[in-house]
């Protein structure tokens, strides 16, 4: 079990409205919206996909690596590298 189950609906609704945003996009691209709205829009979808990944790298923090570290050996020093590479990449993103 992955630690984000418990709240899975929540991030799939997210998802969902994520989705719907950029769909939003697609429709204010193809009826040549004025630039500024779009990036605005792409701005907030942004911040939206942000807010999820923060919410799943906690839950990652919380559930699999925090019980990784618990047990101890190989496992919990793969687990910590996983996460740093993730947190790495989120940071450049």
């Amino acid at each position: 079990m992955h630690g984000y189950t418990s709240d899975k609906d929540a991030y799939l609704k997210r998802l969902r409205r994520i989705e719907g945003q950029i769909r939003g996009l697609q429709r204010m691209v193809e009826n040549d919206e004025y630039c500024i709205d779009v990036l605005t829009q792409i701005s907030a979808a942004t911040k939206a996909l942000q807010a999820v990944s923060l919410g799943l790298l906690d839950e990652h923090l919380k559930h699999c690596v925090a019980q990784a570290v618990a047990e101890g050996g190989p496992v919990a020093d793969e687990k910590l590298a996983e996460a740093s590479a993730a947190i790495g990449r989120l940071v450049k993103s």
